[in-house]
Order: C-alpha cells, then sequence, then structure tokens
C-alpha cells in the first residue's frame, strides 16, 4: 500500500468548506464523509479531512486554534503548470478565499498563497525542475 497523508483541519461549517475545497479541484468521498466530517481527495494519496469544530476536539488535546488570526501551517500543493497553479487559486478566490500575498518567483518555483474559509494557509506551486540552480 502507498504511503498516504491525512491532513485534518477544524471548520466551522462543513458544507461550506467542502464547496470551497471543491473549487480548488478536491473531490469528496462521500464512504469517510458525514454530517460533521467531509473527506476531500486531492490525490490517491493526499486527503484533507473537514471536521466540525466538535469533532475534531474529540481527537485533539489542546484547543483549536483560531487560525484566522495566527497560522497552524503551512500546506502545500504542485501544480501541473503556473495556468493551472492560477486556475486553482482563482476559483478558490472566487469561492470566498483571501490571497494574503502576491506571486512569488523564485526563477524555478512560483508560489501563490490562498487562505480557506477558516483562515488555513495553502501554498499552490509550480516548480520547473529545469531551471533550478545547479550551485
Amino acid at each position: 500500500m502507498a504511503k498516504q497523508i491525512f491532513i485534518n483541519l477544524a471548520v466551522k461549517d462543513v458544507n461550506k468548506s467542502m464547496a470551497f475545497y471543491t473549487a480548488l479541484g478536491f473531490t469528496n468521498n462521500p464512504q469517510f464523509s458525514d454530517d460533521t466530517t467531509k473527506c476531500m481527495v486531492w490525490s490517491d494519496t493526499i486527503y484533507v479531512m473537514l471536521m466540525a469544530h466538535e469533532k475534531f476536539s474529540t481527537f485533539a488535546t489542546k484547543p483549536i486554534a483560531d487560525t484566522k488570526a495566527n497560522i497552524a501551517g503551512l500546506y502545500s500543493l504542485s501544480a501541473d503548470s503556473i495556468d493551472e497553479m492560477n486556475e486553482i487559486l482563482e476559483n478558490g478566490l472566487k469561492a470566498g478565499g483571501i490571497e494574503p500575498n502576491e506571486l512569488r518567483d523564485y526563477g524555478f518555483m512560483q508560489q501563490r498563497t490562498i487562505e480557506d474559509l477558516d483562515g488555513h494557509t495553502w501554498e499552490m506551486f509550480y516548480m520547473d525542475m529545469s531551471k533550478m540552480p545547479t550551485e
């Protein structure tokens, strides 16, 4: 079995959050979803579990962070092209996300940031390894 990653996020409204992540390009896996949790699939190995605060609290031993005011983590997802990266971000902005800073261009990598409805921060990037510095 391939290694997988499940990112668990506390959200205020699982249905609104599911709509936002769907706009980014995630799909819902109803097998692992209910009224309190939505399993969102990015790839065969990357999943985001959107959990209502009450549900998330049953797994946590610390208070839930206010991600509108504080960073709890930076989650990064790659795109296959700059156009795909831009399309994902634009769809997320239309779905209620915010872009807290402008595109960053590192020469070999372009990166854009979006915050979801609860302030969880995602970095979308495209990397062209042929432009990667050799030194």
